[in-house]
């Protein structure tokens, strides 16, 4: 009789133990931040699936917590899909997201949103794509799953906090609540064991928000805030 293989990878890439966590499949890009690098199958945010965002607020942070990785994909659009604000180009140039890279698509009703978004995904021309929704059906998650595996592309949709009582063909999930100074993130669902506990990220705001003189000698620059405050503040 043949000796069964050390490593469950060994037979497939798609198999692992329940106590560690996956190897990487494909391509990943890093999110910025090593604590939740470690806690994530190939080190980072997994290219071509669905990545879920839950949220308890649109604007809580998720624009910055993603920002290391959109700044370090190199080339294609960053499409913003319903984003809750209007993002401001000088904020998204200070944190070195060129606004010429920022697409921006207000769909009228829900529909018209997801259909927007699977086209985006089928076209494979995003490096990024970024989807604010409320309530999806199934079908239509497993539908921009398989359009997201057909492309390149690191695709997030951000969504309300209850959608984690749901199921979802994300292959990573994560719950996200605001802290003073960052984000506590659950991993509520990723290729591996399940985290005993949540993880801190600490979001650093950018340098404008905090200098007096900055401000007085270029009161437009308050308005660099609409990523960090539109698109990412804690709504009182």
């Amino acid at each position: 009789m043949n000796a069964s293989p050390a490593c469950p990878e060994d037979i497939h890439p798609s198999i692992w133990r329940a106590s560690q966590l996956a190897h990487g499949r494909g391509r990943v890009v890093e999110t910025g931040y090593p604590v939740l690098s470690r806690e994530l199958p190939g080190g980072g945010w997994p290219v071509a699936a669905l990545v879920d965002l839950l949220v308890q607020q649109a604007g809580i942070g998720e624009f910055r917590l993603l920002r290391p990785a959109l700044t370090a994909i190199a080339g294609g659009s960053i499409a913003l899909l319903n984003a809750p604000h209007l993002p401001d180009g000088l904020g998204l140039h200070y944190i070195g997201v060129p606004v010429e890279r920022v697409m921006l698509v207000k769909a009228a009703n829900s529909a018209d949103a997801l259909w927007s978004v699977e086209q985006i995904l089928r076209a494979g021309t995003c490096s990024a794509v970024i989807f604010w929704a409320q309530q999806v059906k199934d079908s239509s998650l497993r539908r921009l799953h398989l359009a997201a595996q057909s492309t390149e592309s690191l695709f997030v949709m951000v969504r309300p906090l209850a959608s984690s009582q749901n199921s979802s063909p994300a292959t990573l999930r994560l719950a996200l609540r605001p802290t003073y100074d960052g984000l506590v993130i659950d991993i509520v669902k990723r290729r591996g064991p399940v985290l005993a506990g949540p993880i801190s990220v600490t979001l650093q705001p950018t340098p404008v928000l905090f200098s007096n003189r900055g401000r007085a000698a270029k009161p437009a620059r308050e308005g660099a805030d609409h990523v960090v405050g539109a698109l990412e503040r804690a709504h009182a």
